[in-house]
This record gives C-alpha cells, structure tokens and sequence, in this order.
C-alpha cells in the first residue's frame, strides 16, 4: 500500500517539478522579452518576502552591511522525502565593521512537511565574526523521517527493501578560531538521539537487530579543522574547502555506545571562464569520507547516496563502517540569464573494514540538472537535478547546490 501511493506521489511531483521550473522563465518574460526587464521583474518579486531589518542604518554607515531576512513557501523534492512544502527563513549578516574581507554569514532555516507523513526542521549554519578570526558552524535538526532500509554491507540486494521509521534530534554546534588565513582549528559538541522507532514485525529490521535499531543517543565532543577559501559559500566559482572532524563518544557523557568517527570533506571549484558579467562556467570537485569504529549504531554508520553525493542512489541504500564517495560538476551559466545548467559523474563504496575497500565494489552515479539564480548578490540557485545510479534514477528539487 505504501509503495502504490509513493509512485502516484512521485508521478504528481514530478509534473509539479516541471512546472516549478518553468514558472519564472514563464512569469518573469510575458510582459517583456528583454533579460533586463525580467531581471528587474523578478527583483520586485522576491523583494515581497525580504526584510532588511537594518536598512536605514546601512545607508548612513558604510561599515554595516545591508543584512537580509528572506521568509519565504519552500518547495523540494527528493524520493526519500516525495514533495515537501512548507516555509523557510534565511538570515544573511555580516557583524559591524566587517569589509569585503569577510563572507556574508549564512543563518537558515526551514520547517517543511512531506506527502510521505515527514515533518523536517532544519538549520545549517555558519557564522564569521570579523576579518574571519572565528567561525562559528554547525546543525540543528528536528525531524520524522522515515527511510528504505536494506541491509548493511556493500551488495545488499534491493529486495530487501523495508521501511525504518524513527525521529531524530541532531544538536551540533562548533567553534573554531582562525590560525592562519582561511584555516581554523577549534572544537565542539554533537547530540544525535534516534527514538520511537517503528519497523516490520518480524522483518529484516527485527530478525538482524542492528546496534541501535530499536534507539540511540550519540554523545561526545568533536576536534575539528577547516580550511575554507572559497569566494561564496552557498556557490563557490572558485576555492578550496576542507573540513575535518574527529569525534569521541562515550557512555559516561550520554551517550548509548561508545564509538569513534572520523569525517572529512574536501571541495575544490574553479571557474573556467570570466565571461557572462562575473558568472562563467564553473567545474567543482568533492571527495568525501566516513569511518566508524567501535559499538558505532545503526544511525551513525556511513550512508551512501542522497541529495547531495551519490545522487540517484536513495539515501541508506548501502549502510557500513566507512563509507569514500567523490563526484564532478560542470556547471554552466548561461550569458544574460538567470538560468544554468549542470552535468555530473561520481563514484562511491562503502566496505566494514579500511582493508576491504576494493576497486571492483565501486558503484556510478551521474545525472544532469537545471539552475535558476534566485539570488544574484548572494549567488543562490533553485536546482533541479536528475540522478542516475546502477538500479534505477531520482530527481532532486532544492535550493542551492548539493555542494
């Protein structure tokens, strides 16, 4: 029952999908076919859902930054969610006194409800103080969020496909001060607790009793160093990012196990070209890991695909130890436009031990996407992308980039 009413939700969403993407060509080009004018038009749209809450003040110091709150209908799409809807709020700030030398802070967050009975509270953020000398990064998540669950290990067949539902109550605050210029190294804390779990009687779930598959509580402090010298960050067109994180959780803090994780991150974007007014042609590379040890829980192990890497792949599709996935993005923009495109290819595995990683275990991804820019100061796009893995391909509708 569940399955027939998730393929008529996907077929809905997809039509939904299309026309989301073709509303603004649409909406921002009848009364003229000049770019300028649908620019201008677009404008006057989106400023009906942006505050400036010091505007005023802005105008008469030049060393405060005009800051923006965007409240605004969220739309996103992916298959471990189907159509999501709800409202989300964006906050973008720089502290007094801060000049070109420091990046606009980034404060969101979104509350959506999904067509398969999700609700989704979410914040991602990342603050910097002046001249950068402190970042202040992290998450906050809230949600119901039902999930496929397959097994663990790198060849589980896909008719073992069940549903695992649970909530989570993610807290992940980190601060790190600045060494050298772009490099931080600082400290922080995560709580992730994974309660009311419900699964099949008698299922896969409930025959192998993965640790933590009935509840967890993930503890602990984490070290963490980050390398970031990247012009933009919700969508670099060049720059490095490094992010390295170590955890340490422990029973005596909390916690319902005691494990260790080990997480890296590493992007590298290049632009192409200067051409198109500042907005050529950009190509993004990411490499990215995860290693467990210890009585790591269900909920902690590396997951492979979703939104973001390994898109075509379901979120948990294969669950391990550790878990190495890299991809590559063209991203082309097209001149005196608001609209782009983008191409990727990728690869991941995920294997028990570090030894065990093996070439022949190595499973495609790739896809193509459409981009419209919602936000030409802040360089913030609505994507649209379609994701191609070894079973079967996914589509993916959310704001800014998987990364």
């Amino acid at each position: 029952m569940y399955l027939g009413n998730l393929k008529s939700d996907y077929k809905r969403s997809v039509l939904l999908l299309l026309f989301v993407c073709y509303l603004p060509l649409h909406v921002f080009s009848q009364e003229d076919d000049s770019h300028q004018s649908s620019f201008k038009d677009f404008n006057k749209f989106k400023e009906l859902f942006t505050f400036h809450p010091n505007k005023k003040k802005a105008a008469a110091d030049s060393t405060l930054y005009a800051s923006k709150f965007i409240v605004a209908p969220v739309i996103s799409f992916s298959p471990e969610t189907s159509l999501a809807l709800g409202v989300g709020a964006k906050y973008l700030f720089k502290f007094k006194g801060s000049g070109d030398e420091t990046r606009t802070s980034n404060m969101p967050i979104s509350l959506r409800y999904t067509l398969n009975n999700q609700f989704i509270l979410f914040s991602g953020f990342e603050i910097f103080t002046n001249q950068e000398k402190w970042v202040i990064a992290g998450n906050i998540r809230f949600q119901n969020f039902p999930q496929l669950y397959y097994g663990i290990g790198h060849d589980t067949p896909k008719k073992n496909e069940e549903r695992y539902d649970f909530v989570q109550a993610l807290f992940e605050p980190i601060l790190l001060k600045q060494v050298v210029k772009h490099l931080y190294v600082g400290a922080g804390i995560r709580y992730n607790h994974i309660f009311n779990t419900e699964f099949v009687e008698d299922g896969l779930i409930d025959r192998e009793r993965p640790l933590g598959f009935d509840g967890s509580t993930s503890a602990g402090a984490e070290f963490a160093i980050l390398y970031d010298s990247r012009n933009n960050i919700l969508n670099a067109k060049e720059g490095w990012f490094l992010e390295f994180t170590q955890g340490f959780y422990e029973k005596v803090l909390g916690g319902t196990n005691s494990f260790g994780l080990t997480r890296f991150d590493l992007r590298y974007f290049v632009s192409l070209s200067e051409k198109n007014n500042g907005y050529g042609d950009i190509l993004g590379f990411q490499f990215k890991g995860h290693f467990s040890n210890g009585d790591t829980p269900v909920s902690e192990l590396a997951s492979f695909g979703g939104d973001k890497i390994l898109r075509g792949y379901r979120k948990g599709r294969y669950l391990e130890n550790h878990l190495l996935a890299t991809q590559i993005e063209y991203r082309k923009n097209f001149k005196g436009s608001r609209w782009g495109a983008v191409a990727f290819l990728g690869t991941g595995v995920v294997a028990d031990e570090v030894n065990n990683f093996r070439l022949k275990n190595f499973r495609p991804n790739g896809g193509i996407g459409l981009r419209f820019m919602l936000d030409r100061e802040e360089n913030l796009n609505l994507r649209a992308d379609w994701g191609v893995g070894d079973e079967k391909s996914n589509i993916y509708l959310n704001l800014s980039e998987a990364f």
